[in-house]
């Protein structure tokens, strides 16, 4: 059997059974037309190989990895330049890894654990990015001068050994971050705790993903309706996708005793999930079952599953813990799967990320009206957008997102998100009461919702009880101790003390945010107060020409709308601190 050591890279389109299902003929030839001429030709000019094309997907091998790599990134480079003025639901954007491993020769072909390696590291890109394995990196750091950045290692499934990956961006955002606020391992509730992993997309079309991701998203919603249970938010547990780790492991790091995996394959109308739950601090089985049924059933199937595994962890619940939660899903799947994934883009936290999550919940709205977690969606997308500072009329966006929330909880007002989402809006607005009793409605609902228990701690923060606040956001880090908002709970905490007036503890915090690679602007901007409070004036002053840096268009009006929404001695100190850092007026 003939081996060699070769650079192997794995290329694949990104949703390509969308693209073709929204235009077929369009979609082949334009894949077609890149393929002839942009990615031959760059394969060639780097002295590479096409091994095989598989449909959507393509196999090459280089003699140098210096070659590889420069061929992926001038590949993507060319491709996202080709597609820059196309809507982002029609672009045609590529995944990328690459990997230096020993190859098993079969003819023309190539196989083995280095293919293998490349394989799982394509999967990990973004769209438009690359990921290199650290035998890849050691043989190009010095050689090319690409902006890479340390993953640190990754478990891959079917892969006996971790990978330590390297990841070129496809903008310039940073990676998220997978720290958490406690190094050790965190100690288990005084009651059943549970978290539920992304389910594993087993379905031949990999755009399902997000099918499975909203099976398990549902499952951890209804858990957390009862209040028996201590369930971890899908932010925290999703932060684990396709990494394989021990299941003690995981116990520690989410502080739960209580484990659910599974899978989704989906097939024309049929559909085929299977569940576990593991009890991870004894290592053992639990529970396991498999549903098959038609897609007109799946909203029975994932309560059937939800009930089974609240039985299986807990018996003694009774009949009145395990009655079916009640709800009222849109019977279609087309609004929901788009609903699944303006989440996924909102929780980036960029503003070309927010654009696409607003796009994806109107078209949720768009094909079912009456479906409601697509109206707080689009609530949720448009207060990020003004909080963060993204841009456009900051007016209208409230007044939008204001009545959006309003149809969400009119529709289904026994909806958690719906209900915080109007929160969102009356904070946005400086509505302090009336934010907090919509949150509470929020957490009556569903007590385990980390996203309303840091609304209410932000609204009590900013409303002038920092005291009462802080516990509040405590409780948000400890339901999801890995959640993308993560920079937003850390800043959070600094703000409520700067508004204590203890401004050395807001500064360790505000900073600890900072160490989050999405942080938004604001974070940046209670840093500068914070040393400027500290007379610290020279750094404050560092610190606040980043912020310009971060956004271009930083003025005092968006100084102004932030101090609209505190307590007026906060606001008097935050608006003080940054005249004393030098902005002016």
């Amino acid at each position: 059997m003939e081996r060699r050591l070769a650079a192997i890279l794995v290329a694949d389109v990104v949703g390509y059974s969308r693209l073709v299902r929204a235009d077929e003929e369009g979609t082949i030839e334009a894949l077609k037309a890149l393929r002839s001429d942009l990615i031959d030709p760059k394969i060639a000019k780097h002295n590479g190989r096409i091994v095989k094309l598989m449909g959507d997907g393509m196999l090459a091998e280089f003699p140098s990895v210096v070659d590889a790599v420069r061929a992926a990134a001038e590949i993507q480079q060319a491709a996202a330049e080709r597609v820059v003025n196309r809507p982002a639901d029609k672009r045609i954007e590529f995944r990328i890894g690459v990997n230096l491993g020993d190859v098993v020769i079969d003819g023309d072909d190539i196989h083995g654990d280095g293919v293998n390696v490349a394989a799982r590291l394509e999967a990990l890109a973004e769209p438009g990015g690359l990921c290199i394995s650290s035998a890849v990196y050691e043989q190009v750091r010095d050689r090319i001068k690409l902006p890479f950045q340390d993953m640190g290692e990754q478990g891959f499934k079917n892969i006996d050994r971790p990978v330590r990956v390297w990841r070129l961006a496809a903008t310039s955002e940073q990676p998220p971050s997978r720290d958490t606020v406690e190094a050790e391992p965190l100690p288990l509730p005084d009651k059943p705790s549970i978290a539920v992993l992304p389910f594993d997309n087993m379905s031949l079309d990999s755009d399902q993903g997000f099918f499975a991701d909203g099976i398990a998203e549902d499952i951890i919603t209804e858990l957390s309706k009862f209040r028996s249970l201590f369930v971890i938010a899908r932010n925290s547990s999703f932060s684990f996708r396709g990494r394989a780790i021990n299941v003690k492991e995981l116990s520690e790091r989410l502080g739960v005793r209580y484990i659910v995996e599974g899978s989704v394959r989906r097939a024309g109308n049929r559909v085929r999930i299977t569940a576990q739950l593991i009890d991870a601090v004894a290592d053992a089985h639990l529970w396991a079952e498999r549903y098959d049924r038609d897609l007109n059933d799946i909203f029975a199937v994932q309560d059937e599953v939800t009930l089974a595994i609240v039985t299986a962890i807990e018996p003694t619940l009774g009949s009145t813990e395990r009655e079916r939660a009640h709800r009222k899903p849109s019977e279609s799947l087309g609004a929901w799967e788009s609903y699944q994934r303006g989440l996924w883009h909102a929780y980036r936290f960029t503003a070309t990320e927010n654009a696409e999550a607003q796009s994806h919940f109107r078209r949720a709205i768009e094909r079912d009206p009456n479906f409601a977690p697509g109206h707080a969606g689009l609530a949720y997308a448009l207060f990020l957008s003004v909080m963060l500072g993204f841009g456009g009329d900051a007016e209208s966006s409230v007044a939008e997102a204001s009545e959006a929330a309003h149809k969400a909880i009119i529709l289904d007002p026994e909806d958690a998100f719906g209900q915080a989402t109007v929160g969102r809006v009356h904070q946005m607005k400086g509505e302090h009461e009336a934010a907090i009793s919509a949150y509470e409605k929020a957490l009556a609902l569903s007590p385990n919702f980390a996203s309303a228990h840091y609304g209410l701690g932000m609204t009590l923060i900013y409303s002038g009880h920092p005291e009462e606040g802080l516990p509040v956001v405590d409780e948000a880090i400890r339901l999801s101790p890995r959640d993308p908002m993560l920079w937003g709970f850390l800043t959070l905490k600094g703000l409520a003390f700067l508004a204590m007036d203890r401004n050395e503890e807001a500064l360790k915090w505000i900073r600890k945010a900072l160490r989050q690679s999405n942080a938004g602007v604001r974070t940046h901007l209670f840093e500068v107060v914070a040393l400027a409070h500290l007379d610290r004036i020279e750094e404050a002053q560092q610190a606040l020409q980043r912020v310009y840096t971060i956004k271009s268009d930083f003025d005092i009006d968006f100084v102004r709308a932030t101090a609209k929404m505190m307590h007026p001695s906060s606001a008097e100190r935050y608006i003080n601190g940054l005249r004393k850092a030098g902005l002016l007026e």
